[in-house]
């Protein structure tokens, strides 16, 4: 009897037993309840597509949400599934719209906070406004201002304070400084070990490349490309006349010309003026493939003017190489009208659409990254890896 009783709880155990596929949902399921799930904050198809890739990494599911504008140009936000207790990761790309996109990160991190869940973190590969870090004339730091918005409480009261995002995941910052405008972690990733495996498989004959800093203030960056693939370096040095007019600015209206209250302060030194030297390349680029390296393309004139002065100096080839392609207004086809060869950027931003203006675009994938620093940073693990041979000025 106890043979029998032991071979009958055998088979229907045997029987019971779940198949490859609900054992698949059943892990899945189990990641969602371990405590963290990933939402894409729009519905663009470059941002559901990057979270699609990081997902599938991660080995999860994305996180059911609709985000729409209505009629009247207000964001809505429906988080269709529980998300009570676990950490939640938003992943936003910026398209062309940056006010849009801003407000649709804000609108889901409250929208997830007030359905209970225990931490934000935003995935944000292009940080907007970075450009604006820096007081000019009698503008603003806006990209302080947004970092205090993502990191404002949503509800507060007496007696309990539910904060904002938590943790920030980004690439490539303008400038480093802005980590410092931030009130909670921020994991500025690198983009470069990708566009150094781009240039190793892509670029022919790429020993025969030298890197150029389109200026002096990327000449750090461009040194330590030059370093890593065993290259030389030239820096682009000189300005165009800038066309912007300082006489409304106020300081053309100059002190008194006499003294006559007898305060020394009063008698200013006469400051000279800056002359702009015309741009000249330091560095022999006569017969080698120029790869000049930034981490913003945007307005892309200043980089059409570099090309054309360093195919004049012999280079053959020209590649551009940055980690955000913003490209705006006519950049595509001042592009395909340039002696660029090819611009090299990453998908941290949409540009679909610039790439059918222009053939000229390639894109390389980073979501592969990405998706390890969600997992890190679930798992408490040191993001220390992900740096490995990265330099501070890179």
């Amino acid at each position: 009897k106890l043979q029998r009783v032991m071979i009958l709880t055998s088979l229907s155990f045997t029987s019971h037993k779940a198949s490859p596929v609900a054992q698949s949902k059943a892990a899945r399921m189990n990641v969602a309840k371990s405590g963290y799930r990933v939402f894409s904050a729009n519905s663009t198809a470059a941002c559901t597509e990057l979270a699609k890739k990081i997902t599938e990494r991660l080995g999860v599911e994305l996180g059911k949400s609709v985000v729409y504008q209505e009629s009247n140009r207000e964001t809505r936000v429906d988080v269709k599934e529980s998300v009570r207790g676990q950490t939640i990761f938003i992943i936003q790309t910026i398209p062309r719209d940056v006010n849009t996109a801003i407000m649709e990160l804000l609108v889901m991190a409250y929208a997830l906070k007030t359905s209970c869940a225990k931490n934000i973190i935003g995935v944000i590969p292009y940080f907007p406004y970075s450009k604006q870090c820096k007081m000019r004339k009698r503008g603003s730091i806006v990209c302080k201002l947004l970092a205090s918005m993502l990191a404002k409480s949503l509800f507060s009261s007496s007696l309990f304070l539910l904060p904002g995002l938590t943790h920030i995941i980004t690439m490539d910052l303008h400038q480093k400084e802005i980590q410092g405008f931030f009130s909670f972690p921020v994991d500025n990733l690198r983009a470069s070990p990708f566009l150094l495996q781009y240039i190793q498989e892509e670029v022919p004959d790429y020993r025969n490349a030298i890197i150029v800093a389109k200026s002096p203030s990327a000449a750090k960056r461009a040194q330590s490309y030059a370093e890593r693939l065993r290259l030389g370096l030239a820096v682009m040095h000189g300005e165009a006349q800038c066309s912007e007019s300082d006489m409304a600015d106020g300081r053309h209206s100059p002190p008194c010309v006499r003294n006559t209250s007898g305060h020394p302060g009063l008698e200013l030194p006469l400051m000279m003026a800056k002359e702009k030297p015309p741009i000249t390349v330091v560095g022999d680029v006569g017969g080698r493939i120029a790869i000049i390296v930034d981490d913003i393309i945007d307005d892309v004139e200043d980089f059409v003017a570099a090309a054309e002065i360093l195919k004049e100096r012999g280079a053959y080839k020209i590649y551009i190489m940055a980690t955000h392609g913003l490209l705006s207004a006519d950049a595509p086809r001042l592009i395909e009208e340039s002696a660029i060869d090819e611009v090299v950027v990453t998908n941290t931003v949409p540009h679909e659409v610039q790439k059918l203006q222009c053939p000229k675009i390639k894109t390389v994938d980073v979501s592969m990254i990405l998706a390890e620093a969600i997992r890190r940073i679930h798992n408490g693990e040191s993001m220390a890896y992900l740096f490995r041979n990265i330099t501070v000025d890179d």
